[in-house]
């Protein structure tokens, strides 16, 4: 299993980097260089871009709620966080940042009349995207950092590699 962990974490990370990196090249690179091109060139390079990252989009989607899954199993495996009320509430908004951030993503990339209007303002999109994810990353990092946020005495300890209810516990 540790393999299986291992591989999570780092297609979890990884599809962030691709994500979000491409996310902010879209944003802050190709955007302002597609400002002089002719409407026509623009539709036709955008319509390229976007059959491509679209790719991108839906399968780093994809990849998150996989690894993501296994990276909280883990979790939810190991007992490391039980009680932790500050791990699971900020984990809970993570999540729905990232369900956000899918959904914005999604609708620049699909076909969808009902979202042309999003499309109409991709830059501000994307930015709206590019600041979830940094919060997103921000939280990620602060909960690796933080650890377990308690300490677990040896018994507990014990009691959580093992599966054993320590002594007057039961």
């Amino acid at each position: 299993m540790e393999a299986i962990y291992v591989i999570s974490r780092i297609v979890h990370i990884g599809t962030a980097i691709v994500v979000v990196g491409g996310s902010v090249f879209l944003r802050c690179v190709l955007l302002p260089a597609v400002k002089s091109m002719s409407p026509a060139e623009h539709d036709q390079l955008r319509a390229r871009v976007l059959g491509i990252w679209k790719k991108f989009v839906h399968g780093g989607i994809a990849l998150f709620l996989l690894s993501g899954g296994i990276n909280y199993a883990k979790v939810i495996v190991e007992h490391s966080h039980k009680g932790d009320g500050l791990y699971h509430g900020l984990l809970g908004t993570k999540i729905l940042l990232a369900l956000a951030v899918f959904f914005i993503a999604s609708a620049l990339v699909g076909r969808s009349a009902k979202f042309q209007g999003m499309r109409q303002n991709t830059g501000k999109w994307l930015g709206v995207c590019i600041l979830l994810a940094a919060i997103i990353v921000s939280i990620s990092g602060f909960l690796k950092v933080r650890g377990t946020g308690f300490s677990p005495s040896p018994q507990e300890t014990a009691s959580l590699t093992t599966g054993a209810v320590p002594d007057g516990a039961k």
